[in-house]
């Protein structure tokens, strides 16, 4: 699926760590690289748009996808549903760019399995205090949620080593350019 040109770069950790934050610079410092767009079940929070943020599906939809084999991943996170549609992926590559998955850590493990030259990048917060006032901060989730969220995080940063790279997201600029640093490099190894 993947050819020898392009590749497959997957970016991962808890929530609220910045990921997507980091993602959009990265993108903005190289051209060469788009993001995937994944499916969820969640509901959209304000602002988003399907077919921008997510592909915003049915439980029944996304079940149907799954049953299909449409997804390169898919995982059951935080009560929702969320997967990478493989037809996404292949036309982004086949359009000459290289792709960047920002999925959850169950995807990238799943990534890892199904395009094993995907590069694998976990985003890890400086620490546990401050991933939770950054969640706070945004203010998207009720507090039970926040605490599934945080419970989640705790296991999926044990998980860290499983990954190619870890960036430490401290400071928004220098963890960018460690990002712009992997991605080049694993360009010109193409």
């Amino acid at each position: 699926m993947v050819d020898a040109e392009r590749k497959v770069f997957v970016i991962s950790g808890p929530s609220g760590v910045g990921k997507g934050t980091l993602t959009q610079e990265l993108l903005r410092r190289v051209p060469s690289i788009t993001r995937s767009i994944s499916a969820t079940t969640r509901k959209p929070r304000p602002g988003e748009e399907n077919g921008r943020d997510y592909f915003f599906l049915t439980e029944d939809e996304f079940k149907k996808h799954i049953e299909s084999g449409s997804f390169v991943e898919w995982a059951l996170v935080h009560e929702n549903y969320y997967g990478t549609l493989k037809s996404v992926v292949e036309r982004m590559l086949a359009g000459g760019q290289g792709v960047i998955l920002e999925i959850d850590v169950q995807g990238a493990l799943r990534v890892r399995d199904a395009m094993p030259e995907a590069v694998l990048i976990f985003v890890q917060p400086p620490s546990m205090d401050e991933l939770v006032g950054r969640l706070e901060l945004r203010n998207t989730e009720t507090e039970e949620e926040l605490n599934r969220r945080l419970k989640n995080a705790e296991g999926e940063m044990v998980l860290a080593g499983k990954y190619d790279y870890v960036v430490i997201n401290d400071e928004i600029d220098r963890a960018v350019t460690e990002l712009e640093e992997i991605v080049r490099e694993a360009e010109h190894k193409s």
